[in-house]
């Protein structure tokens, strides 16, 4: 029986970090289902570093479809939880029917894979984090203390049942990580 991988987000997700892990999940047989607050096409966007900034850029990318509502989510029905960053999980976590979905995955101790600014949904289930070791991107170890967890300075780390990265250019070694805990 096929694996079953659920990917929450929403708009203004860096596409690298929903794009590439969602069609990995296909190449490796899973079936993936990308959950968002409303079912609808998502507008996602591109971060880059380039010289003139001193922090990532952002620019428009690709579409995307959300095949269901988190409402609509059973997190019973998955194996698995892929949380991507950008700026979706800023909004995403104020949504009312997240939190069980999320806290679900830590509570039957299944794979959680969390990237970049992904960390920030994991606020709302911060009572699953204490003492729990975790990454994300730099600008986000306040969220990741504010859990309670021990930021860790490497881009790629696992902790139990939790793999989170850096940033998009951790997505390789993220993505393995994440198979093996799922395998």
């Amino acid at each position: 029986m096929s694996k079953k991988v659920l990917i929450v987000t929403g708009d203004a997700v860096e596409a690298l970090e929903v794009f590439y892990p969602y069609y990995r999940c296909l190449e490796e047989g899973f079936e993936a289902v990308i959950a968002a607050p409303t079912v609808k096409t998502l507008h996602t966007v591109c971060h880059d570093f380039e010289a003139h900034s001193e922090t990532y850029t952002e620019k428009p990318a690709y579409q995307l479809p959300a095949h269901a509502s988190f409402a609509e989510i059973n997190p019973e029905a998955f194996d698995a939880l892929i949380i991507p960053g950008g700026r979706a999980p800023e909004h995403i976590r104020l949504n009312e029917h997240l939190k069980p979905i999320v806290a679900h995955f830590f509570e039957a101790n299944k794979p959680v894979a969390v990237i970049c600014h992904g960390s920030q949904v994991l606020t709302i289930v911060r009572e699953y984090l204490e003492g729990r070791e975790m990454t994300a991107y730099q600008a986000c170890r306040p969220d990741v203390e504010a859990c309670g967890a021990i930021y860790q300075t490497e881009t790629l780390h696992v902790d139990r049942n939790l793999v989170s990265g850096h940033a998009w250019p951790d997505l390789p070694g993220f993505m393995r990580e994440f198979i093996k805990l799922l395998r």
